[in-house]
């Protein structure tokens, strides 16, 4: 029997992962874990719910069975990141915090371990065990046995007012909850409405060919697969449910064209909502994340801000 020598590279996919032929994956991001928390300046509580597969913020309570819209936000990185990562959590806190919204922030299983579409099915079975919720605060009785519900989403949500976000990868990820969720068959139920998305520098795939997507979705058709180049199908964005698009660009994102290029995907779609999109000059991708306390981010903040707040 031939020995693999163990430093043998087989993929190098840097900067996100390197595969050696021993089968052994080296990331170049780890996330630094953070517990849940409440937080006393602000008010906000956060927990991870349904076995670890999500963490939730409930904002500051000021009046009994106050609710609030609830947003879903998907990180990116395919391979790398966290829903548990310090920035993440605490740009999910800081939304939850300025927004008054509850926010369930998704953690789905990391590329190249477990191949896409493995991360999108992950995302859609957490909002469809939050959209389960609907029928409890309905009084139906048609849940299955093993579900438990979560207080904070039954008592505090109104799931009138449900919006999807994501950045990078994530908002490929998000795009295609909400092509799922637009479905004829209305999977989510009538009772679960999504009226937002806002899209972060998505990670939107071209013509072009791209190695990284192609090992990480060996499954896909190629990239002009719905699932990482929705521009391409605009017969699915034509059905969509929501009322508002929002799309996050940046100038010196290598990803810029291709927002921009979903922008009027949209437009000429035939979809009857509103998509606007908001280009930073002078930043990278997800720089938002990077430097969470600079100006521009802050202007990214409030425009999310008043996304989520506008009245529809």
């Amino acid at each position: 029997m031939v020995s693999i020598p163990a430093n043998e590279i087989a993929h190098d996919f840097s900067p996100f992962f390197r595969v050696y032929k021993d089968g052994r994956v080296e990331r170049f991001h780890n996330y630094v874990y953070v517990s849940p928390s409440d937080n006393p300046n602000t008010g906000v509580k956060s927990k991870d719910i349904n076995n670890n597969s999500a963490r939730l913020y409930l904002p500051k309570i000021t009046e009994n069975n106050q609710k609030f819209p609830l947003l879903i936000y998907i990180h990116g990185g395919f391979s790398i990141e966290s829903a548990f990562s310090t920035g993440h959590d605490k740009y999910l806190h800081s939304i939850v915090s300025k927004a008054n919204v509850v926010a369930i922030s998704v953690d789905y299983r990391l590329a190249p371990e477990h191949t896409l579409p493995t991360c999108y099915d992950d995302s859609w079975a957490v909002i469809k065990w939050t959209a389960l919720h609907v029928k409890v605060c309905d009084h139906l009785n048609i849940l299955p046995e093993e579900f438990i519900k979560e207080p904070w989403i039954k008592d505090h949500v109104d799931f009138s007012r449900v919006f999807l976000a994501g950045d990078s990868a994530g908002a490929i990820i998000v795009h295609d909850m909400l092509v799922r969720a637009s479905a004829s068959e209305k999977p989510l139920g009538d009772g679960f409405r999504i009226v937002g998305m806002a899209l972060i520098h998505p990670f939107f795939g071209d013509d072009e060919r791209d190695e990284y997507c192609l090992f990480i979705f060996p499954e896909c058709k190629g990239l002009d697969d719905p699932r990482l180049n929705p521009a391409a199908h605009l017969r699915l964005l034509s059905n969509f449910v929501c009322l508002k698009i929002m799309v996050f660009a940046a100038e010196k994102d290598f990803l810029r064209d291709r927002s921009l290029t979903y922008y009027d995907a949209l437009k000429k779609s035939g979809w009857k909502g509103e998509v606007e999109i908001m280009e930073t000059q002078g930043e990278d991708h997800v720089f938002h994340l990077l430097e969470p306390t600079c100006e521009k981010a802050g202007l990214l903040m409030k425009k999310l801000v008043d996304f989520f707040n506008e009245k529809i």
